[in-house]
C-alpha cells in the first residue's frame, strides 16, 4: 500500500520514512516557504508524488507545524532564562496543575520534564531584567505547589536550531 492510499489514523508509533522522505523533511526544515515543485526537483521526482509525500508526513505528525523562526533580539526579548523548578507535591493531580499554568504564561517558550534534583527546566523570554523580575515574582513563584525557582540567565547563545534531519 502506497502512503498516499493510507487513510488511516497514524498512531504515535515511529514511522518507517524512506531516503526521499528524508530529503524532503531536510528541505523542508531549512526552508519551509520552498515549492513543491522546488522541492521535487531537488528530489528528482514529479510534483504530485512530492505533494502526496508532503500530506502524508502533515497528516501522520511527522511535520507538526510550520512557522516562522523569529530572532528574539529582535522582537523586545532580549532576556533568555532558563528556569530550573521543583514542586513541593508530586502527584499526578499537582504535576497537570502545574502543567496547565506553565502552558498559560506566554514568557514560558519552552518546557521540559526533567530527570535529576529539579522537575521541570523553563526556557523564559522576557524584554528585560525588570520584566522577568515581574514575571518571576507576580506570575512563576505564585504557581500551586511551586518548590524551588533557580533562574539562570543566558549570556549568549552559540548554537540553536530546529533542524532534526541532517
Amino acid at each position: 500500500m502506497k502512503k498516499s492510499e493510507n487513510k488511516e489514523k497514524v498512531t504515535d508509533a515511529v514511522l518507517s520514512l524512506d531516503k526521499t522522505d528524508l530529503q524532503i523533511l531536510k528541505i523542508l526544515q531549512q526552508n519551509a516557504r520552498v515549492t513543491v515543485k522546488e522541492i521535487a526537483e531537488k528530489v528528482h521526482l514529479s510534483t504530485t508524488p512530492v505533494f502526496e509525500r508532503i500530506k502524508w508526513l502533515e497528516q501522520s505528525g511527522v511535520i507538526r507545524q510550520y512557522a516562522a523562526l523569529l530572532d528574539h533580539t529582535k522582537v523586545k526579548k532580549g532576556l533568555m532564562v532558563i528556569c530550573y523548578v521543583s514542586l513541593k507535591e508530586h502527584s499526578k493531580i499537582a504535576g497537570t496543575k502545574f502543567i496547565k499554568a506553565i502552558n498559560e504564561l506566554h514568557e514560558v517558550v519552552e518546557c521540559y520534564n526533567i530527570s535529576g534534583s529539579f522537575d521541570f527546566m523553563l526556557k523564559v523570554v522576557e524584554e528585560n531584567m525588570d520584566k522577568y523580575y515581574d514575571f518571576h515574582v507576580n506570575k512563576l513563584s505564585q504557581i500551586e505547589n511551586m518548590g524551588n525557582i533557580q533562574s539562570v540567565f543566558v549570556m549568549g547563545v552559540i548554537k540553536q536550531t530546529h533542524q532534526l534531519i541532517w
